[in-house]
């Protein structure tokens, strides 16, 4: 497909939520994660009381990204969820989309360490800044999110893509109040390529307590990962769902942005997947 067509996609995809009334946003919010000032976008179903709420954990994104960037990307999920009832933030990490020039983007470290002295030392700058900035950076948006009074603190989630699907897995083994975790393509790039992440995420899933939804597109770079994580999670008798689904579109790259490409693919799954995890009163 062409860039032209993605966007396209991208803009139809999203266009059957725009249209609904039933929620607003997004709000642009700030997050202070340490000495940095964050931003993020914020949606929140219409009407008055709590909600149960998600956090989305995005990718990783050069500066170089103009059709894959983070600002698309979240700007395209929120409606989606917070049409179904769903309070949704997405935090811009340092250094990524409006919080560019707040701290160092950790894709430019990684692809930097990768030139510098190969893939040992991007897998190494990897693990490092899942455990630390990139963590920190989400632990501050869920603090920030528990303070606020349409946030059911007792009904939240984290869905991750990617890198940041990685990052969702060590987020909700740090932080007990998450009720249920999501992951699209999670390593789907990494997992073949270091073991240092292939061992790190066994043992953050090893931890984690709630349902884990895993899923992937046939033709994503790696299914390794999901079908792994599953292995483990059976053998554990640890609550979780594997959904790989068929391949979608013509291309690895398409394949692991099913989440932003296609919502009729997953949409009916992962809600049915939340409302019951999160012990919703009105399923919808």
């Amino acid at each position: 497909m062409t860039r032209v067509v993605l966007i396209l996609i991208f803009i139809l995809n999203s266009l059957c939520y725009v249209h609904a009334q039933n929620f607003s946003g997004p709000d642009t919010v700030t997050i202070q994660s340490g000495a940095l000032t964050l931003k993020g976008l914020f949606w929140r179903p219409s009407g008055n009381g709590q909600f149960p709420t998600v956090i989305f954990s995005h990718g990783n994104y050069g500066p170089a990204d103009t059709l894959y960037n983070p600002l698309l990307q979240i700007s395209l999920l929120g409606p989606v969820f917070a049409a179904k009832g769903y309070n949704y933030l997405g935090i811009f990490r340092r250094g990524v989309g409006l919080s560019r020039g707040q701290g160092q983007n950790s894709d430019d470290l990684m692809n930097h360490a990768f030139k510098e002295k190969g893939q040992e030392a991007r897998n190494q700058i990897q693990l490092q800044q899942l455990e630390t900035d990139q963590l920190q950076d989400m632990i501050s948006g869920l603090r920030y999110l528990r303070k606020r009074k349409e946030v059911d603190t007792s009904r939240m989630a984290i869905v991750g893509h990617s890198f940041g699907g990685s990052l969702a897995l060590i987020v909700a083994e740090q932080d007990p109040g998450i009720k249920a975790v999501v992951l699209f393509g999670a390593a789907g790039y990494s997992w073949d390529r270091s073991p240092q992440l292939r061992n790190r995420l066994i043992r953050a899933a090893e931890n984690i307590t709630v349902p884990i939804m895993i899923i992937h597109a046939e033709n994503d770079y790696s299914t390794n990962p999901g079908y792994a994580l599953d292995s483990m999670l059976t053998k554990d008798k640890k609550p979780h769902l594997l959904i790989i689904y068929p391949k979608f579109g013509r291309s690895s790259s398409e394949g692991h942005n099913l989440i932003f490409l296609s919502f009729a693919t997953w949409e009916a799954d992962v809600f049915r997947f939340l409302d019951q995890s999160l012990k919703r009163r009105f399923l919808k």
